[in-house]
């Protein structure tokens, strides 16, 4: 079952097309990561799908309806949306940061208070940091706090634009588990965009990787694995993406 279908999209920027007839597919409560080198449109591809950019031409069906652009606030609810950086307004403290949405909708006090503190045990982040500043954490903490803002409505999609590329290696492994753990308690469909072949390995079930705004393969991760055993990530992505050009 898919729950976002982009088809034939394109878009160009002054001319430059920078998504060529693009046609994807995503599939119900699975981890598909977009990869590819910079300026290949993967960016632009992800926010297509919340309706941040509108495409020249093609169709963007979202929970199997056209994407309405008349009504985006009510359609974004049903979606998390995570950045590099994060993202955090640096005037709120970190609770705020994190129940924006909530309060947004209405919800009273207790309902956001019982979310929260699941958000906080799936993310393993102190609760004493609720009352700290974004400037006052680490890049790890940070898009913790992120993970935990996109996820306060229980989005049924999910899209994370490069969002551990900000912090340490270290860090980042530990992020890549906390993110498992909070889509294996919380399924979603996930869309990860990443230049690092080694995270779309580790994370994703499928991968598709760009190339000058146009999709030139799209496989699951376990079949590159068993079709190029002991072949390191980078190496394989280098293959992929010079295959294609």
């Amino acid at each position: 079952m898919s729950v976002l279908r982009l088809d034939a999209i394109q878009k160009s920027y002054s001319g430059t097309p920078v998504l060529a007839k693009t046609s994807l597919e995503f599939a119900q409560n699975k981890i598909t990561a977009i990869i590819g080198r910079s300026g290949c449109g993967k960016s632009t591809l992800l926010r297509v799908c919340n309706g941040l950019v509108t495409p020249d031409h093609g169709t963007v069906e979202l929970f199997d309806r056209p994407l309405d652009y008349q009504n985006l606030p009510a359609l974004r609810r049903r979606l998390g949306y995570a950045v590099q950086g994060t993202g955090l307004f640096p005037h709120l403290d970190i609770r705020k940061n994190i129940v924006l949405l909530a309060s947004l909708e209405g919800w009273d006090d207790a309902k956001i208070d019982h979310r929260l503190q699941e958000l906080l045990q799936l993310t393993q982040l102190e609760e004493e940091k609720l009352t700290a500043y974004p400037h006052q954490l680490s890049g790890g903490q940070q898009q913790r706090v992120g993970l935990c803002r996109a996820m306060m409505l229980h989005p049924e999609v999910m899209l994370l634009d490069e969002p551990f590329a900000a912090i340490d290696p270290i860090t980042r492994i530990d992020m890549h588990r906390q993110l498992l753990t909070l889509h294996q308690a919380e399924p979603s469909t996930v869309l990860l965009v990443t230049h690092d072949m080694h995270e779309a390995m580790r994370l994703a079930d499928h991968i598709v990787v760009m190339s000058q705004g146009q999709i030139t393969c799209q496989r699951t991760s376990e079949s590159l694995r068993r079709e190029n055993p002991g072949v390191e990530a980078d190496e394989l992505l280098l293959s992929l993406l010079g295959g294609a050009e």
